[in-house]
């Protein structure tokens, strides 16, 4: 097992602790990629377990459709041709008070290079259908509701 991810339970809470004290409410995104055979790209990181959908904060300035093709070139190395659609969006109060997730879905895209700085291990293509055993919940909720027919939860 990575070390970042033997070490992730005890540094996130710090983590949340100061995000806390600088902000009222934080805002995400995650991109999902689907190929021409109706494939979704999923991304492992360094440090969390299992398949994520990639992506990330909105930046400051920075549109939420920005920032899911921001996240998903950094962690995958996909440059979006088109702009991505907004899927549907979620309170993630859950895993943290006041957070936001909007995920948007891209249907044209190229190659090109990563720039995630050793934040992702590994990455593939995935029937949505038929993830991989250690695919996060969040990930396999959301290609249910994308790809499955069951209806948008509203809760991250």
């Amino acid at each position: 097992m990575n070390w970042r991810v033997r070490i992730e339970p005890f540094t996130r809470p710090i983590f949340f602790f100061v995000s806390r004290l600088s902000r009222g409410m934080t805002l995400g995104v995650r991109s999902v990629a689907v190929d021409a055979q109706g494939r979704v790209m999923l991304v492992k990181h360094t440090y969390l377990a299992g398949w994520w959908l990639p992506g990330g904060g909105v930046d400051r300035g920075e549109t939420t459709g920005e920032a899911a093709a921001r996240e998903l070139v950094e962690e995958t190395g996909l440059i979006a041709t088109a702009p991505g659609r907004l899927v549907s969006v979620h309170s993630n109060e859950r895993f943290f008070r006041g957070d936001h997730v909007l995920v948007y879905r891209f249907d044209a895209f190229k190659a090109g290079e990563l720039t995630h700085h050793g934040e992702i291990a590994e990455t593939g293509w995935f029937d949505p259908l038929n993830l991989p055993e250690d695919a996060h919940r969040s990930t396999r909720s959301r290609m249910a509701e994308m790809f499955g027919g069951a209806p948008i939860d509203s809760r991250w």
